[in-house]
């Protein structure tokens, strides 16, 4: 088996920075008690200030005269990595939390599906980045080597137990996972690097260290399995951001909306499903929250698509109080099934499928501009459809054409100048409702030459009346 690791260093600074535009802006999170406040992480224009995590707030105040500061919530370390892990679950069915900050996943059984690991890698560096984290990734032969030798390397690839061990013992003694008393206690030694303590006799370590340490060395060269925990995706998704200031207008929305849909979109990825309705929450300073509901006909998960819905739907709201967070809740995920596209498309950049039109209309004009046909059981032509906003359906089949415009109340023709082109097909239907009907219908051709189809009751020898055309 073959694990790939992949260290988040910055996980909490990343979730901060990610819903901010302001990324030029000196920002430090802070910990600690009030008493002493501390600076867990910096972004990079605060470390050109010399501001350094460990320093005390009052130093940093001394040092700089202005940076933004936000409060570090581990809370939201485990939300992150719950995420993150989501959208890991399209690459691997075994993703392990087992250590913060960092996925494990076993890829061996994936490279036929992603190409090898260079190809496999690069994608997955490409989409963290678009997502906002820092990250090193490392390949192993086993999960907790990969976890160790991402402290000290980045992109290193190892796709076999000998070189996971010739990489493993030129590993620091410090940073390869051991209690910091073992760790202590073989610097003190002279032993710098784990190879000098693997070639150590191992009754020896036995007798001088505890069952932890030889354990750990153990699953480190693979000699032991360590049992891991996978992740299972909910069945929800449900995320919140926090806005740097009260928002009073749709536009300053629009950033932090598109994250949270790329987020979205990165869920439904992961699980293999779509979206067929969500709601965004406006949470106000005071007051209730705005729930601004976006359904779809049809379950979809291309990003800008949601965006583009969910923006039609915000711009027709009036705020009616500034907007401290935004949330966004999805329950309805059904199974995600791709459109069929056409092989060769000479234009596509100029191309819509209709799904995305109808959805886009629909958001930008209401859910009542937009109706699509539906058939109806009922061999009477007028009832035989009507309009509404479900799926379309298709008209069952009949071995009879019928005409692809109804008029909406029947015409008499002229007694002159018709000419009949088919037998006659009888209908009669409707003597449950009370609209009983008996007609023999017949395709038409006018003076002018157009078809239509038209029809004489049964029993009567007044004029054809015109029902629809055809085209």
């Amino acid at each position: 088996m073959l694990w790939a690791c992949i260290l988040l260093p910055q996980l909490a600074l990343d979730a901060v920075l990610r819903a901010r535009d302001d990324v030029d802006t000196p920002l430090v999170l802070l910990s600690g008690p009030a008493q002493r406040r501390v600076l867990q992480a910096v972004n990079p224009p605060a470390a050109a200030l010399g501001l350094r995590a460990g320093q005390s707030l009052t130093t940093a105040q001394a040092l700089a005269g202005s940076f933004t500061c936000v409060e570090h919530d581990p809370a939201a370390i485990e939300q992150w990595q719950q995420f993150l892990a989501a959208w890991a679950y399209r690459f691997s069915s075994q993703v392990s939390l087992h250590y913060p900050r960092v996925l494990l996943l076993e890829v061996e059984s994936s490279l036929g599906l992603f190409g090898p690991w260079p190809a496999f890698e690069a994608r997955l560096r490409a989409e963290l980045r678009a997502l906002g984290f820092r990250h090193r990734i490392v390949l192993a032969s086993n999960p907790v080597a990969a976890r160790m030798l991402a402290n000290v390397h980045d992109g290193l690839a190892l796709e076999c137990p000998e070189q996971t061990r010739v990489a493993l013992e030129q590993m620091p003694i410090d940073r390869v996972g051991l209690p910091a008393e073992a760790a202590s206690a073989f610097a003190r030694m002279g032993l710098r690097q784990l190879g000098q303590v693997l070639a150590l006799p191992r009754d020896a370590l036995a007798r001088r260290f505890a069952a932890p340490v030889q354990l750990h060395l153990d699953r480190l060269l693979g000699r032991r399995p360590m049992a891991l925990e996978f992740y299972l995706p909910p069945d929800r998704f449900d995320a919140r951001l926090e806005l740097n200031f009260d928002v009073e207008s749709h536009q300053a929305l629009l950033f932090p909306l598109r994250r949270l849909i790329n987020d979205l979109a990165a869920f439904l990825a992961g699980r293999d499903s779509g979206v067929q309705r969500f709601a965004l929450h406006l949470e106000h300073a005071e007051g209730p929250d705005t729930c601004v509901p976006v359904g779809l006909l049809a379950a979809e998960r291309d990003p800008s698509m949601l965006f583009e819905l969910a923006r039609g739907r915000l711009e027709q709201l009036q705020i009616a109080a500034p907007v401290r967070n935004l949330r966004l809740l999805a329950e309805d995920l059904p199974a995600f099934v791709p459109q069929r596209t056409e092989l060769f498309d000479p234009r596509p950049q100029q191309n819509q499928p209709w799904e995305q039109l109808r959805e886009r209309l629909r958001a930008r004009l209401g859910d009542e501009a937009v109706r699509g046909l539906t058939a109806q059981a009922d061999h009477r032509p007028e009832c035989a459809w009507h309009s509404g906003n479900g799926p379309r359906q298709a008209p069952p089949l009949s071995s009879a054409p019928r005409p692809g415009w109804l008029l909406v109340e029947p015409q008499a023709l002229p007694g002159t100048g018709v000419h009949l082109l088919t037998g006659a097909e009888r209908i009669e239907s409707g003597w449950w409702d009370g609209g009983d009907v008996r007609r023999d219908y017949y395709r038409v051709r006018t003076a002018s030459g157009l078809q239509g189809w038209a029809y004489r009751t049964l029993g009567e020898d007044g004029p054809l009346w015109l029902q629809g055309w055809f085209a």
